[in-house]
């Protein structure tokens, strides 16, 4: 297994021979004979170990096993301890996520805080079909059935080809010892279950399914990168980003998306990684009313006239935000980024800059978002108008209107609203001798 391993190291990753490493090791039997394999080859390694604390004296005697290796072949580790009850508890996870999120913020930080150029983890063939038979039985898109990626950004999985059996022969063979976690042979989890009661059966039937099954994955996968080819030409056709508010919004044209083969199948591309479950309310948008929104725990996909609108949750956090801004203030950067100037001559008013009569403001003026009721008087226009019905008229989309921001006087009347349009009470005149430029810097 060392000249095969070393051979797949040279050829998948000849990239690492110079890097600073990071193993994530348990004591187990993968992640013991990885570090051996790698200290033979010379690799410039660390190790990291997480005591989890959820098998009492057991993931105690895991951490010293772990921290004698470590002395015994002379390289760095690092251990670290967690209530991961009460982090689950807390946070209202299972048991499993939790651990899992503990574990990976961790490495994160040692990443950081010791310049590691990538961290590497055990996982090999078997615990690949074992993954794959979980998402199938779950039910899952084209992703979830190619397997466990060998490179996920910084993480890297060498072991990956390699089979349990293979990796277990190599330990015996070289007298490695390794930490048997008793759980693993629990049916209580579902991968026990699988690892346990169906892959054996699988193995029975196919003793080669570990190959065939790497076959099979390879083959999905260069299926998935001709989907993401077709995904990747068909967005710039319908998917545009609007950056022109502090609010990123991606917008999709709706038109284009009912003149696609399989509109639902797109929709499930586009949006797949911003964590939406309820796939037919997303589709149901596509003939929804104006103002439909469906929601994940992260994003809001909005129904506006004809478009689909993915913002990030939160944008309306701000809804009631008051910021003062004083005389003689010259930049604010946030909320929103406005510079301030005066200047004997005013020029042409625009979306982004409007000239103001110094003498008609009463500071400090205020920054906030509209609030139901609110009224202005439109420049070039005569009289007033209530700011919902602008909104209406301009066709904003609530997402618009929730992130637009009303500059005002101290006495709350109504300046400018930013970006769009300001208040004829307020811009210059031919007798105004003091002159206040604003600017939207987008």
């Amino acid at each position: 297994m060392q000249q095969k391993f070393s051979n797949h190291i040279n050829t998948k990753f000849p990239f690492l021979k110079d890097k600073k490493l990071l193993i994530a090791i348990s004591g187990g039997v993968d992640s013991v004979v990885l570090t051996h394999l790698l200290s033979i080859l010379n690799f410039n390694i660390s190790l990291a170990h997480c005591n989890f604390k959820l098998r009492k004296k057991e993931s105690d005697l895991d951490e010293n096993f772990v921290l004698k290796l470590g002395e015994k072949l002379n390289i760095k580790t690092f251990t670290r301890q967690f209530e991961t009850n009460k982090f689950a508890q807390k946070n209202k996870l299972s048991t499993q996520i939790a651990a899992r999120k503990l574990r990976y913020n961790w490495f994160e930080s040692l990443v950081n805080k010791h310049q590691f150029e990538y961290v590497l983890t055990a996982h090999h063939a078997d615990d690949n079909l074992e993954t794959f038979l979980i998402n199938l039985t779950r039910g899952t898109g084209l992703d979830g059935l190619t397997g466990i990626p060998e490179t996920n950004g910084n993480i890297l999985r060498p072991l990956i080809p390699f089979s349990r059996n293979e990796i277990i022969d190599f330990a015996k063979e070289n007298d490695i010892k390794w930490r048997e976690d008793q759980s693993n042979a629990s049916t209580k989890y579902i991968r026990n279950k699988i690892r346990h009661q169906v892959v054996p059966v699988l193995k029975e039937i196919n003793p080669s399914v570990l190959e065939t099954f790497a076959k099979t994955t390879n083959h999905l996968k260069e299926s998935q990168q001709i989907i993401e080819d077709r995904i990747q030409k068909v967005s710039k056709e319908i998917i545009q980003k609007d950056f022109s508010t502090s609010l990123e919004m991606t917008k999709l044209n709706i038109d284009k998306i009912n003149q696609l083969s399989n509109p639902k199948a797109y929709l499930y591309q586009f949006f797949k990684d911003y964590n939406f479950t309820e796939w037919n309310d997303v589709y149901n948008l596509l003939s929804a009313q104006s103002g439909k929104q469906v929601f994940s725990k992260t994003h809001v996909l909005l129904k506006d006239r004809n478009f689909l609108i993915l913002t990030k949750k939160g944008f309306s956090t701000e809804q009631e935000t008051i910021v003062e801004i004083v005389e003689n203030t010259t930049e604010i950067t946030s909320p929103i980024h406005l510079k301030f100037e005066t200047v004997k001559n005013p020029s042409l008013h625009s979306k982004e800059i409007i000239f103001l009569d110094k003498n008609e403001l009463e500071f400090p003026l205020k920054l906030r978002k509209w609030q139901n009721g609110d009224v202005f008087y439109p420049s070039g226009m005569q009289g007033k108008k209530k700011i919902s019905k602008y909104f209406k008229d301009e066709k904003l989309s609530l997402i618009d209107k929730q992130n637009t921001w009303l500059l005002c006087n101290n006495n709350d009347s109504i300046i400018w609203i930013i970006g769009h349009r300001s208040d004829n009470r307020f811009i210059t005149k031919k007798e105004s001798n003091s002159v206040l430029k604003i600017s939207l810097v987008i």
